[in-house]
């Protein structure tokens, strides 16, 4: 087990490694984490650290004593390999070809370094041969199909690359960064497994490199694959199991993980975030509102992630918090993806989807494989009635990720406006397969099976059932469970969904149609069942109303005490002239 100080030691080397080889995204993650260690109060005084959280989320959970960070399964971790630098480095060339990489000149790098030996300047060759192949691949895009377009166009160095990394590693001669190279190549031709197996050779033998973690993660689609990968017990293995279990859905055991992880990285704001994004996709939206609002007091300035805010403070419909938001990201950073989504989100709040549709547009023009531009720009086209361009977003979303149940969902919304339910019933069933715990999905596929195309009722129950077990939020299933039942003419189980959906509006103090219609059906069903008392309670209720209801409830208690005093109703028609 080690310790916080071994932890800030290990990481500060890793931001140094990372950095020679410009692998900046890696080195700045590891930098944050570093940053989110805790601070030890005999060295750090209240004026010297910005550690000072009193009202954080963090200190609520874990409040203020010390936990050691150990493996979630009682395991010791394996010690830290050692990574060895080369004898003979930062020479002259190796300097000057960083100089161009850090430029983007990335062919001028690779042509500095080609007579280079170390570990160090063949990696960075390597890497700019690649990013060289990846620039003009971008180029060719553009050229070709516009930046949003579809293309064929692949990155010309790979072949290449390929066979010289391969020949490394067999040689022996390849370093974890080289591994690292080695398994994006893969990834990207295809051949996943060998990927797979490459970058974990990677971050067995270089656990720092958060980089190669994410990578591994993409090829991770499948719990199965999860469980058979040979990961040595590195505490690094928690923060990627962590990111691997939201991506696979996994979302509590994903919270378990980083509430682990944030005894010992307390003030990091990166696990913060990925909190707030499992109680996102668990919909607390009141606790990720809660993290995010404290995660911009901590860092004024960040941009990452925030989109996922921006969707919060739409759903809760707070016009003047996204408003607040947008216009923060915009002065930050406006070309960002990010930023983008969130000015996106706030139009769409507006009703104005023309320039929402625009900004997800210019997200996507930053990075097309933006996911979540183009999930929300095809509920965007939904909204504008604009079902082929809906179906084009949402289908680009799904090749970029087929996992996104949300896309899955759009589609089968825009076939189901187009009146094709058995197409949009097979996208609704992809999204619950994808979400089984969301109730808004089993509700959306229960509401096609009762098209009149399909009109297949007791499938329709059933996923009404699943809603009502899904924590229905929106309080539909209840009540469409209960006229289901009515329509079939099973009025036991119909006045038992009716009665639950009663509790509940009565707890929530909800009225309105449905409670009228509760109350109408319970108090007639009880009259039958010759349930007098009950039924005079429903009936005495609806005197309350001044609609129909009210005339139909005073009918029903005339006709109870007549039933009640053992007369038979008098009919006049029967009467002598």
């Amino acid at each position: 087990m080690g310790s916080k100080e071994s932890y800030r030691n290990e990481l500060r080397t890793a931001i140094r490694q990372l950095s020679d080889r410009c692998l900046y995204s890696a080195s700045k993650w590891a930098a944050e984490q570093l940053v989110g260690i805790e601070q030890d109060p005999a060295k750090f005084t209240p004026s010297h650290t910005r550690f000072q959280r009193g009202s954080s989320s963090i200190r609520r959970r874990f409040g203020t004593n010390e936990a050691p960070l150990t493996p979630l399964a009682g395991v010791s971790y394996v010690s830290t390999p050692a990574h060895e630098e080369d004898d003979n480095v930062d020479n002259d060339f190796y300097l000057l070809a960083k100089s161009y990489f850090d430029c983007k000149e990335y062919r001028r790098a690779a042509h500095v370094l080609r007579d280079q030996t170390g570990k160090k300047a063949v990696f960075l060759r390597s890497y700019a041969i690649y990013l060289a192949g990846e620039k003009r691949k971008e180029e060719e895009i553009i050229e070709l199909d516009g930046s949003l377009g579809k293309s064929d166009a692949v990155n010309n160095e790979l072949v290449s690359l390929e066979r010289e990394l391969s020949t490394q590693r067999k040689n022996g001669t390849i370093d974890p960064f080289g591994l690292y190279l080695y398994g994006i190549v893969l990834k990207e031709k295809g051949r996943k497994e060998l990927a797979r197996t490459v970058l974990v050779e990677s971050v067995n033998s270089y656990p720092w490199n958060w980089s190669a973690w994410s990578e591994l993660q993409c090829l991770c689609t499948t719990n199965d694959i999860l469980k058979n990968l040979d990961l040595k017990n590195h505490w690094m293995k928690d923060f990627f199991l962590g990111s691997a279990f939201q991506e696979l859905r996994m979302h509590t055991d994903s919270l378990a993980r980083y509430e682990h992880l944030q005894r010992t990285f307390r003030f990091s704001n990166y696990i913060q975030a990925q909190i707030a994004k499992a109680q996102y996709s668990l919909r607390e939206f009141e606790e990720v509102e809660v993290i995010f609002e404290e995660l911009l007091r901590n860092d004024p300035y960040r941009v990452e992630d925030m989109d996922m805010y921006s969707n919060v403070l739409y759903a809760k419909e707070c016009f003047s918090a996204l408003s607040y938001l947008a216009h923060r990201v915009f002065l930050t950073d406006k070309y960002r993806p990010e930023s983008c989504c969130i000015i996106g989100n706030y139009y769409s709040l507006k009703g104005q989807h023309e320039k929402s549709v625009m900004y997800f547009r210019r997200a996507l023009k930053l990075n097309k494989n933006y996911l979540s531009a183009w999930t929300l720009m095809g509920h965007e086209y939904v909204e504008m009635k604009n079902t082929p361009a809906a179906v084009d977003a949402y289908r680009r979303a799904v090749d970029i990720n087929p996992c996104d149940y949300r896309a899955w969902y759009g589609l089968g919304q825009a076939y189901e406006m187009m009146c094709m339910p058995f197409y949009a019933l097979y996208y609704f069933r992809k999204s619950v397969y994808l979400q089984p715990t969301d109730s808004r999905l089993w509700i959306a596929m229960a509401q096609c099976y009762e098209t009149e195309q399909l009109h297949m009722l007791e499938e329709a129950i059933k996923c009404y059932e699943r809603a009502a077990n899904c924590n229905d939020r929106e309080a539909i299933a209840l009540h469409q469970l209960a006229k289901l039942h009515q329509e079939l003419g099973r009025s036991e189980k119909a006045a038992f969904y009716y009665e639950k959906d009663l509790e509940r509006m009565e707890a929530e103090e909800r009225d309105g149609p449905n409670m009228v219609e509760a109350l109408l059906f319970l108090a007639t069903h009880c009259r039958a069942e010759k349930r007098f008392r009950e039924a005079e309670i429903y009936c005495t209720r609806l005197l309350d109303y001044t609609g129909p209801e009210k005339e139909t409830a005073k009918s029903l208690l005339r006709g109870m005490k007549i039933a009640q005093s053992g007369y038979p109703p008098m009919d006049v028609e029967h009467f002598p002239p």
